[in-house]
């Protein structure tokens, strides 16, 4: 089979015509475009954009059928192929002698649109991401994802077709905001159309699929093992399963970590509910269970990479847990289960998940609140505590970052004190909305 390369530019297949038909055009090809391409040859009296399942054909129209004859025999002879951004344009007679601009099913609104996520990580787009976006427009009933020669593509259904056409005249073209986003997801663009769809069909749960107006439907086990193609990255490698328990390792501890630490950096995100810390090959480690997978998504996504003090100091690496309910047999200062009202605190000692560490200082835990306790050592700075309020306290690293949760409202926050870095929710960046976009 011959290469697209060595594919002439043009057919003889149909008689002359002043529609002439146009392939391979770049994506998104204007009507500009088009005219500025058939200008030297004659004037150009019409044209239809974005043609065929791919949006990659077109056709124009000339005045008369000798300009169209014209530049077919021009690219016929020429050793320049007919270009549009720099890509080759094959040409052809059309069979129609006119163009007849009908309303094509992505021009007739419906209640289902298609979107194609562009970007170089469109497939890392999670669809609870395209499910905050498009639900801000309305309740959204289904969403299915999938892969098409055009890209990363989905189909996302609305109750009605008002509710469709306003998503898609909000968020065509637009970016989706950095914030719904982690940090290793290049930009992302939305071009969307109108489905010929009117209802779903979604058996399964999945990571590539959902029905949000049926609950009871069976969770795919490809969703649960990660075994289908989708878990993979762009780089080869499977993706973690999500969980709702996170597994925190901390590195360059200059400073000491308690567990009050994590739970008012975690909490920023959503409610703890348990902790467990322990070592393991010489370094602390964590287990922080969340109620439920978005938020724990939310806080890895957050929080990976970032360090509690300023200066480098007790940076965060996260990853998720195969565990989804922690057991918590003992209250102290390594493990804790805040779904238990005032629960009664044992004197520290070693922790069955591991070695206590030295303590620099003592915390009484009431269930809501922290208190500062005696400082065991000067020279350590001060545990980061919501009850800090002494001037004996020596001073803090600077905080960090000054990034904002949109999830979290701010008045749910925990106060911060100075050294720690600031969650990402604090000052207020608002939940999205199409006239943020």
């Amino acid at each position: 089979m011959a290469s697209l390369s060595s594919q002439p530019q043009f057919r003889y297949t149909q008689p002359p015509s002043k529609v002439l038909h146009l392939r391979n055009l770049p994506w998104e090809c204007t009507e500009e475009e088009l005219i500025e391409l058939g200008k030297p040859f004659g004037k150009v009296v019409n044209t239809k954009c974005n043609v065929g399942a791919n949006r990659n054909q077109a056709f124009i129209e000339f005045a008369d059928l000798n300009q169209a004859i014209a530049m077919i025999s021009y690219y016929a002879s020429s050793s320049e192929p007919a270009q549009v951004r720099g890509k080759t344009v094959y040409l052809q007679y059309s069979n129609r002698q006119e163009i007849v601009n009908n309303k094509t099913t992505a021009d007739i609104a419906g209640n289902v649109l298609l979107v194609t996520i562009e970007g170089q990580d469109a497939r890392l787009v999670s669809i609870d991401v395209l499910h905050l976006v498009f639900s801000a427009f309305g309740f959204v009933h289904k969403i299915t994802t999938f892969e098409k020669t055009a890209g990363f593509q989905a189909l996302v259904q609305f109750s009605d077709a008002e509710t469709a056409t306003s998503a898609k005249n909000a968020l065509d073209g637009r970016i989706i905001p950095r914030y719904l986003l982690s940090e290793n997801i290049s930009p992302c663009s939305l071009r969307i159309t109108y489905s010929a769809h009117t209802d779903l069909s979604v058996k399964f749960q999945s990571h590539r699929s959902r029905d949000y107006t049926n609950p009871y439907l069976p969770v795919a086990p490809s969703a649960i093992d990660g075994s289908n193609q989708f878990n993979l990255g762009l780089d080869g490698k499977k993706l973690e399963p999500e969980s709702n328990v996170l597994l925190a390792s901390i590195e360059n501890m200059q400073y000491a970590v308690t567990l009050d630490v994590l739970h008012m950096v975690f909490s920023a995100f959503g409610p703890v509910q348990k902790i467990a810390m322990f070592d393991k090959n010489g370094a602390l480690q964590a287990l922080i269970q969340y109620p439920d997978v978005q938020t724990a998504i939310v806080a890895k996504e957050a929080l990976e990479g970032h360090c509690i003090y300023d200066g480098g100091f007790c940076k965060l690496h996260l990853s998720y847990s195969r565990h989804t309910d922690l057991s918590i047999k003992v209250n102290n200062d390594r493990s804790r289960d805040y779904t238990i009202p005032n629960p009664a605190m044992v004197n520290p000692q070693p922790s069955v998940l591991g070695q206590q560490p030295v303590q620099t200082m003592g915390h009484q835990y009431n269930g809501t609140q922290y208190a500062p306790g005696v400082q065991q050592q000067p020279t350590m700075p001060p545990q980061p505590s919501a009850g800090w309020g002494s001037s004996a306290v020596p001073p803090m690293p600077q905080p960090m970052m000054n990034n904002h949760n949109p999830y979290i409202p701010p008045a749910s926050m925990p106060q911060m004190t100075p050294g720690m870095m600031q969650m990402p929710g604090l000052g207020g960046i608002p939940p999205f909305r199409p006239t943020h976009m």
